[in-house]
């Protein structure tokens, strides 16, 4: 029976099919057709006189024209089914005579059992077997560069579901987690609480102490979602903020909520590298509402030698920014 996480993993494609393109290009080096543009058809398999099969995900790669030029069937597998080597080669076939172009099934595991059983050939007959293409963690790159997460985000989640509760792992997390300040506060929310769920206790507990160390909070979102010890994390001061902005019914309620969070993330971060940030600097980011100016700050402190560093010498580092002039 489907979960929440399985739901949430297939939510990935939909919300980003280039995520079904990088993971056979870039993972799986699998050369790709010329392609324009995406279609999500319907996930469907239904054949007369057998019950009905769908599938997690269809993401289709169309040509110039709007014609299909290849099918790529999304399946999230979190353990060993024995009934998908029988229904994965009927939604390859029935895919490929709706579409009439190529297809790929595409299993995505979060662990390297599930994978290594998935990637096994299915007999079909006397004179061929079939097999679908698998992604499972230990093919998935671990991604801790913010700059490379904020690219495509959603690798990034998949990174982090990978990789977050190895050694090392929590670059992975916070790379992810910074990624999603670049979201729309739905999506932020939705890819949060799914890291959040599969980090095991020993990282959470990690993250939580990297999150907190030598931070002071001075305001109403760090004291709800990290005073009280909650970790749900910046991307919830996004949403929270967007609520506040609705509730007082100003839109720029909601900017400044999205601005506190932005700024909380870039102070969390710092404060996890181990940074200690004076006042001058710490009022002069939390007073800051430009978002594209909180954006560059948020990637520049995850490699800042120091907090002061965190836009010396670069565009946005006048009058009023931090190390700026007065």
């Amino acid at each position: 029976m489907p979960t929440v996480e399985h739901d949430v993993m297939a939510e990935l494609f939909r919300f980003e099919p280039a995520l079904a393109v990088a993971l056979l290009r870039d993972v799986l080096r699998l050369p790709m057709p010329p392609f324009t543009s995406f279609d999500l058809p319907d996930t469907s398999f239904t054949q007369t006189m057998v019950t009905e099969y769908r599938a997690d995900g269809v993401v289709a790669l169309l040509d110039a024209h709007g014609l299909p030029v290849l099918g790529i069937i999304i399946e999230i597998q979190r353990g060993i089914d024995e009934r998908k080597l029988w229904s994965w080669p009927v939604y390859a076939a029935s895919l490929r005579a709706r579409m009439k172009c190529p297809v790929e099934v595409l299993v995505l595991c979060l662990d390297e059992a599930t994978a290594l059983w998935a990637r096994a050939p299915v007999v079909l007959g006397s004179r061929g077997s079939w097999a679908p293409l698998v992604v499972g963690p230990g093919i998935l790159p671990a991604i801790r560069d913010p700059g490379e997460a904020a690219r495509l985000p959603e690798m990034a989640v998949l990174s982090a579901l990978a990789h977050g509760n190895n050694e090392g792992g929590l670059d992975t997390v916070l790379a992810a987690i910074v990624a999603l300040a670049r979201l729309d506060d739905e999506r932020a929310r939705i890819y949060h609480d799914l890291i959040l769920a599969r980090l095991n206790e020993r990282v959470r507990r990690a993250l939580e102490a990297m999150m907190l160390q030598k931070f002071e909070y001075q305001s109403e979102f760090a004291r709800k979602y990290y005073g009280q010890g909650k970790q749900e994390g910046f991307a919830e001061g996004l949403a929270q903020g967007e609520a506040r902005g609705k509730a007082e019914g100003k839109a720029e309620g909601k900017a400044e909520g999205k601005a506190e969070g932005k700024a909380q993330a870039i102070l969390a971060i710092l404060a996890a590298r181990g940074m200690d940030v004076p006042f001058d600097l710490r009022e002069t980011i939390l007073r800051c509402q430009e978002e594209e100016q909180l954006d560059r700050w948020v990637i520049a402190a995850t490699s800042a030698a120091q907090a002061r560093d965190l836009v010396a010498g670069r565009p946005g580092s006048g009058p009023g920014a931090p190390g700026g002039g007065k």
